[in-house]
């Protein structure tokens, strides 16, 4: 119920002078009770998202609300120092152990091999949007420290140790927020969830960096900005690279 509110909020559903439906309304609406309703709503105003005034209804509150954050998709790997530098950053683990058959696989390790695994969330104005688990191989992991992850973009830490990023492959879904990410997250356990898996590869083919990222999808976003190009007969869609920003409340 609050998830389904704030998105709602967020994408700009609600009129900012009219504010929001009469909890009858919504209650019926979302199909659920009154009690479940209020208990929403009271998190929604703790949280700054709105503003109930006793006698004349719910109002939006401007103040309150993060900004979602858009990043380019065609783009998204050269946005990273800049969100870094938008957005901060909470180290929840970091070790070494031995890699999962899977990620072995993908980084191109031997079974049995060591990779540090992070898992670390980015907050913007204090709300935490995503949620990553990073895998190294143990030999470039070993070049940063744990104080280091804490405070630096992964992706700035691994040029520094002389990683030369050639490409990359990157996937695209959704999911739901189990435990450990709901929590890290402030969402309910099996909240819908942004999902996106990339790889990072050398000029040699082998792999730098394993990361699988969920998002809130209220507050971040994939866009992709597309020009019309080719001849007469053959006319395609064709990405066009765009900075990394931060936009106003409405999200796309």
């Amino acid at each position: 119920m609050y998830i389904a509110l704030r998105e709602r909020i967020a994408r700009g559903h609600y009129d900012q002078d009219g504010g929001l439906p009469g909890e009858q309304t919504l209650a019926g609406e979302f199909g659920v009770s009154r009690v479940t309703l209020r208990r929403a709503l009271a998190t929604l105003e703790e949280d700054g998202f709105i503003n109930r005034r006793r006698g004349a209804g719910t109002f939006l509150s401007e103040a309150g609300k993060p900004a979602p954050i858009v990043v380019n998709l065609s783009d998204a790997l050269s946005q990273l120092a800049a969100m870094g530098a938008a957005t901060e950053v909470r180290l929840l683990s970091f070790a070494y152990e031995d890699a999962p058959a899977g990620i072995a696989d993908v980084l191109g390790l031997a079974p049995g091999a060591q990779v540090q695994r992070s898992v670390r969330c980015r907050l913007i104005n204090g709300q935490a949007f995503s949620y990553l688990v990073a895998y190294v191989p143990q030999s470039i992991g070993r070049t940063y420290t744990q104080e280091d992850l804490a405070t630096r973009p992964l992706l700035a830490l691994l040029e520094r140790a002389g990683c030369e990023v050639d490409r990359a492959t990157q996937d695209l879904g959704a999911d739901l927020a189990a435990p450990e990410s709901a929590q890290a997250l402030g969402v309910d356990v099996g909240t819908p969830l942004i999902s996106l898996t990339r790889t990072i590869y050398d000029p040699r083919g082998a792999g730098i960096e394993h990361l699988r990222a969920l998002y809130r999808p209220d507050l971040y976003a994939f866009r992709m900005e597309l020009v019309r190009a080719g001849e007469r007969n053959g006319r395609r869609w064709e990405p066009v690279a765009q900075s990394f920003e931060t936009v106003r409340e409405t999200a796309t």
